[in-house]
């Protein structure tokens, strides 16, 4: 089975319990662009974000024996929520590998999923090496935030029900960390329509990916200081790395202070609360990173941000 077919078996089998979100357009966006915008509203997902799609679709096919022993993951804050969650749904233990800053309002959720939190140092600790020694002694399967086939075919659905609503678009602009939703969205569109252009946006402060894409050997950033958490991965994955290079157009970087604006923009104009990570593609439109053509797709890939950060991008 292809990767196309994986996406689309995925959709089937999150149908029910994951949110379809909405596409949003703004007038304002479509003058200031010169094109047609419409923005998917993964803020809108169950968990605030699209991680929901690739966790569901990855645990739920897991045997009753692994369900019974429970999984292991490690993440900043929405695959684990993500994960916990559907552990809830499912009735499998979760737990899940969170670095010592990460914000405050994703491990309380995630706590509040039912998760157990495991704490560590991201200047002096590798969360993949606990997470796998963890795994090896309580016997929990590994669900990785982006470097799984699952994974990436049920991140891929939030691009399949773009196409399926919108039918056509010539460019879809997905943001970027360890390429999980990128690469998933990448084989959507490809396989919706061979010539829609798909480009990958990353901070400039974490283009490990753009670097990577470029050069074609992999490149890592070790814990970027961008505001866009969701995006301080060290590198795309074995598995991401090659669906980026062969399905992927391009890849571009945006500065901070773009990346703020965008979110601003999203917040005032079209009363949406996206997080950093997620307004990355909007920074690219917005600061003409990108020249847009035709009908253009945005994902805006989650809203979880605590008030703190929010008031900080709010009054900069």
């Amino acid at each position: 089975m292809d990767i196309f077919e994986l996406v689309k078996a995925a959709q089937k089998r999150i149908a029910g319990h994951a949110h379809v979100t909405p596409i949003m357009t703004s007038r304002t966006l479509d003058r200031l662009s010169g094109a047609q915008i419409f923005l998917k509203c993964e803020n809108f997902q169950r968990i605030g974000a699209f991680k929901f799609r690739g966790a569901y679709n990855a645990m739920s096919q897991l045997t009753g024996d692994q369900k019974k022993r429970g999984v292991i993951t490690h993440s900043s804050g929405n695959h684990a929520q993500a994960v916990a969650l559907v552990g809830q749904l499912l009735g499998i233990k979760t737990v899940v590998v969170m670095p010592d800053d990460a914000p405050p309002i994703k491990r309380a959720a995630t706590e509040g999923y039912g998760a157990s939190v495991i704490e560590y140092d991201p200047a002096d600790a590798s969360r993949e090496k606990i997470s796998k020694d963890l795994s090896i002694q309580h016997g929990y399967t590994l669900v990785p935030p982006y470097d799984h086939l699952d994974i990436i075919a049920g991140q891929g659905t939030a691009a399949m029900e773009l196409f399926d609503e919108l039918d056509s678009l010539d460019m879809l602009m997905v943001p970027c960390g360890g390429g999980g939703l990128l690469s998933g969205c990448a084989v959507a569109a490809k396989g919706k329509n061979q010539n829609c252009r798909v480009i990958g946006i990353e901070p400039e402060l974490a283009d490990d990916a753009t670097r990577s894409f470029h050069s074609g050997k992999l490149h890592t950033v070790k814990n970027p200081p961008t505001i866009a958490d969701g995006t301080r991965t060290p590198s795309l994955g074995d598995v991401t790395f090659p669906l980026v290079r062969e399905y992927v157009d391009d890849m571009k970087t945006v500065s901070e202070s773009a990346i703020i604006e965008a979110v601003k923009f999203l917040f005032y104009r079209t009363k949406l609360v996206v997080e950093p990570s997620g307004a990355l593609g909007l920074a690219a439109l917005l600061s003409g990173k990108i020249q847009p053509r035709g009908r253009v797709g945005i994902i805006l890939s989650g809203g979880n941000l605590d008030g703190t950060t929010m008031k900080i991008i709010l009054d900069s």
